[in-house]
């Protein structure tokens, strides 16, 4: 059953939890507020990717301490994957009904509340419920994070806006396994969340004085509930089978896999049913599909398996201490924040396809080099820099050509569904390339992940130029004088 979402204001309490704060004068009139909200809206992308990969450090110390299996231990990274994925769209969808500041701000409160919840926990299973909690914050963050710099950037800046905003978040990936490992050193596991509490805190007091409100709602519709119940279990059987399949090795869990594959996809088919029969869809699904932004989309979730397939493999590949691998997966971030800001004046002069495909070609390029010469430093360093440098390329160019064809009414969708594909990217990455890697070793499984980045290559080179015709609404700029 539908629930429609009450029109116009509302009075009272209610009214004022539905109601985004203003930014101060000063800080709106300022010169660098664009910088500023930029800014804040990198602090949540960073915490989201953090949080997603700090947490598996910590996997045998948690199994130690509450005396629990490692099955039911890895559900502590689990339930954030799949709550993060399965839900993202959906929240990017009432961000665009009730405004993309107010998202924004419960999902920084929501995952401050939960990291202290995680940090106290006294059991296993009060640790996973807290670990759901994290992810819908954090999905709450992320579904807005390209559509407040899609609606907030002028053109121009967008793409190195975006920039930006793929450097904090492969800065948090990377950062994570070095940061969990040294917070485990110092103090044990739950020091891995009492760590989130400060940066939450002041993501939120940013984002109160910081972020624009919304002017370009979409009507409030009711939500597609159905769609919801629908999507949130097909998604998790992706991810399950994923998980399950990367360790399979007898009957029993390759038959989960195949029962988990076959629910998935009937619930594909019915979600993508209901989609395009439903008054109010959660996702526009013939705005998703369409050919500018179909393959980009696609071509997204490619180079994020990439990525993750480095994360996880450069790791099991190395003798060298956690401090070491961290320092040497820094050069990623390193390399993506230098390049980024390049990015737009490149689009600008060459067109967004060749610099997305050649971009990609960059990345398979420096997992040739890895494969021919290993991860060592001396080889590791400069690959690492070509495929980061290519990522920073590619990732703001090709989500700015995906939010350019999206009407300013549909940014938040449109940017929950290119997170969602970014964690489906990254499932795909840690199951795809530990498969890869207990298989052929390490070669095999750069060679392999090349061979990806050049079909993501292909993808974006093939994609339609990004213009919907008749796509609907001009794009407008968000202000705090409009009313929210």
């Amino acid at each position: 059953m539908e629930i429609a979402s009450r029109p116009g204001r509302m009075s009272g309490a209610a009214g004022a939890l539905l109601r985004e704060p203003a930014r101060p004068a000063r800080i709106r009139e300022s010169s660098l507020a664009t910088v500023l909200a930029v800014g804040t809206v990198c602090i949540g992308s960073f915490l989201g990717q953090l949080d997603a990969s700090i947490v598996t450090i910590a996997l045998a110390d948690l199994r130690a301490d509450f005396g629990v299996s490692l099955g039911l231990a890895t559900w502590v990274s689990l339930s954030y994957l799949v709550t993060l994925v399965a839900t993202i769209a959906a929240l990017g969808r009432l961000a665009d009904m009730y405004g993309r500041k107010l998202l924004t701000l419960y999902g920084f409160a929501l995952f401050t509340v939960a990291s202290v919840g995680a940090a106290l926990a006294p059991g296993i299973g009060v640790l996973i419920v807290c670990r759901v909690a994290q992810a819908l914050g954090a999905a709450m963050l992320q579904a807005n994070s390209v559509a407040l710099i899609a609606t907030t950037v002028e053109p121009r800046r967008l793409t190195a806006a975006l920039g930006a905003q793929g450097a904090a978040q492969a800065f948090g990936l990377s950062l994570g396994p070095l940061a969990g490992g040294l917070l485990l050193e110092l103090g044990g596991w739950r020091w891995v969340f009492w760590a989130h509490i400060p940066a939450g805190v002041l993501g939120f007091v940013l984002g109160v004085l910081l972020l624009p409100r919304t002017r370009a709602h979409a009507p409030r519709t009711p939500f597609d509930w159905r769609g919801l119940a629908l999507l949130m279990p097909t998604v998790s059987a992706v991810l399950l089978a994923l998980s399950v399949g990367e360790s399979a090795r007898s009957v029993g869990p390759l038959a989960a896999v195949g029962g988990l594959v076959l629910v998935a996809a009937l619930g594909g088919v019915l979600f993508v049913r209901r989609e395009s029969s439903a008054a109010s869809p959660m996702v526009d699904l013939p705005l998703v599909l369409h050919r500018a932004v179909g393959p980009r989309l696609a071509a997204g979730t490619l180079s994020f398996l990439v990525l993750f397939g480095l994360l996880l493999t450069i790791p099991q590949n190395s003798d060298d201490g956690a401090v070491a691998v961290g320092l040497l997966l820094a050069t990623l971030p390193i390399a993506i924040g230098v390049a980024a800001p390049v990015a737009g004046t490149l689009v600008t002069r060459l067109g967004v396809r060749a610099v997305t495909s050649g971009a990609m070609v960059c990345v398979a390029g420096g997992l040739g080099l890895l494969a021919a010469g290993g991860s060592g430093p001396a080889v590791g360093v400069p690959s690492l820099a070509l495929i980061g440098c290519g990522l920073g390329l590619f990732t703001p160019s090709n989500n700015g050509a995906v939010m350019a064809a999206v009407p300013a009414q549909q940014s938040g969708m449109a940017s929950g569904v290119v997170n969602m594909t970014r964690g489906l990217g990254t499932a795909l990455g840690v199951s795809v390339s530990a498969l890869a890697y207990a298989a052929g070793g390490f070669v095999a499984t750069m060679l392999l992940l090349a061979a990806i980045a050049l079909g993501g290559a292909l993808l974006a080179a093939t994609a339609a130029a990004p213009t919907l015709p008749g796509s609907g609404l001009p794009r407008q700029r968000e202000n705090d004088r409009a009313a929210p």
